[in-house]
Order: structure tokens, then sequence, then C-alpha cells
């Protein structure tokens, strides 16, 4: 499965959450032998930018252990509003 994330941050809050997001996706990343990707929309909009997280073929429990990283880094602090998630699976597997 594929989680992608996405979610809001003030400009002003945007290299605090910067800070966070990173070391979260590298350690996530090396535990869990996932890849990961961070994301912007190239434009802001009344301030705010709208931020992705893509983590790719993820194994069983992932989700659990995202929901800890993010508490654990306190992104919240620096999100405005909800962190929305999509699932996604292949469907035909790559050869």
């Amino acid at each position: 499965m594929d989680f992608y994330i996405y979610y809001q941050v003030k400009d002003a809050d945007a290299a605090s959450l910067l800070a966070a997001v990173v070391p979260m996706q590298a350690a996530l990343g090396a535990r869990h032998a996932v890849a990961c990707q961070l994301k912007r929309r190239p434009e802001a909009r009344d301030g705010m930018q709208t931020w992705m997280e893509v983590y790719a073929a993820t194994p069983s429990g992932f989700a659990a252990a995202l929901d800890a990283a993010v508490a654990q880094a306190g992104l919240a602090a620096w999100t405005a509003g909800p962190r929305h998630t999509e699932v996604f699976t292949d469907l035909v597997p790559c050869a």
C-alpha cells in the first residue's frame, strides 16, 4: 500500500515543519524500508502552502508507526488543520 498524506502549513511555519518532517521521514524510511517523499504545491494561496508526504510500498502496520512518528515529531504544532490520508494499492504488480 502507498500512503499519500496532504495538509496545509502557514508560510511562516514552513521552515519549522520542514525541520521536523525530514528527520521523521528519514527514520521511518530506515526503520521500515519505505521510500519516502515530501512534496508541496508550487504556489501558496492566502499565505498557506499545501504539502504532501508520500510513503511507497509500506509494510503491514505502517499506519500505526506513521501516526506515532507524527505525534513524536510534534507536526501538529506547524500544520494548519487536519492531515488527510489517502491509501492506494497497486492494480497490477510491477514486473
